[in-house]
């Protein structure tokens, strides 16, 4: 705990058994209280791994139910748990998990209620070995969210962030997508209800075992994240109701 605060680190997981023991490895037990860990039906040996681990609180999906899914289980049973910080971290060890410390005390602290980790930030993302395209990429669709959500992110696409429970019992993230695009629909829920988010940078590294998705999936990531900009944009101004930003 940090200022009596619950600490959970949740893990969603989808053939993670190469990079998990790494991942957990480096959580900072010292404040961290709880890890929960969500198998998306992997095919690979991850839910035996964790176990192995001793990982306490392991969930897995019957059936595969997508990123945004599993994110879904992640979060829900962190509340069930109590939690007041969540902390999302990927178990393919993309994102370093000696950043918690950072990103939990900015929000035990009430400085804010979330953070992100930003491979955009210094020199991160393409230091760490992100394909040239998938930083072009980045980049475009950062600079027409922060244009029709009239905000300042450095990047809106990290997998790597930490929530109040605030956030998570304000917003209706149960209504999002259950493919990728529900990391951007969040982020969008959470500047519609007003909360303000800070940014930290994060080194990042791109390896065999690290998951990602190919350029198809990237196109269709891409047009759902500029739908989800026009449908705050719409919202915002009044013309549009959309389900996902009611409270």
């Amino acid at each position: 705990m940090i200022n009596g605060k619950k600490i959970v680190v949740v893990l969603p997981a989808y053939n993670a058994e190469q990079t998990l023991e790494q991942t957990y490895s480096e959580i900072p037990f010292d404040i961290v209280d709880e890890v929960i860990l969500v198998d998306d039906n992997s095919p690979d040996g991850t839910v035996s791994k964790a176990r192995e681990l001793g990982i306490k609180h392991i969930f897995v999906h019957d059936v595969n139910k997508g990123y945004g899914g599993n994110q879904k289980t992640c979060y829900n049973n962190a509340l069930k748990l109590g939690a007041d910080i969540v902390i999302m971290l990927h178990p393919d060890y993309q994102y370093t998990p000696k950043l918690i410390h950072s990103m939990s005390y900015l929000i035990a602290n009430e400085v804010y209620q979330v953070v992100l980790g930003s491979r955009i930030l210094g020199r991160g993302a393409l230091k760490g070995g992100m394909p040239f395209y998938k930083y072009v990429f980045n980049r475009l669709l950062t600079l027409s969210q922060n244009v029709l959500m009239r905000q300042k992110l450095s990047e809106y696409h990290t997998g790597y962030r930490a929530f109040s429970a605030e956030v998570l019992n304000k917003i209706s993230f149960n209504e999002n997508s259950d493919d990728f695009v529900f990391d951007n629909q969040m982020l969008a829920q959470i500047f519609y209800a007003g909360f303000e988010i800070a940014e930290i940078t994060c080194p990042t590294k791109y390896f065999e075992e690290a998951s990602s998705i190919n350029f198809k999936r990237s196109v269709k990531y891409g047009l759902g994240v500029i739908h989800t900009s026009f449908l705050y944009f719409f919202n915002k101004i009044g013309i549009a109701k959309s389900k996902i930003f009611k409270p």
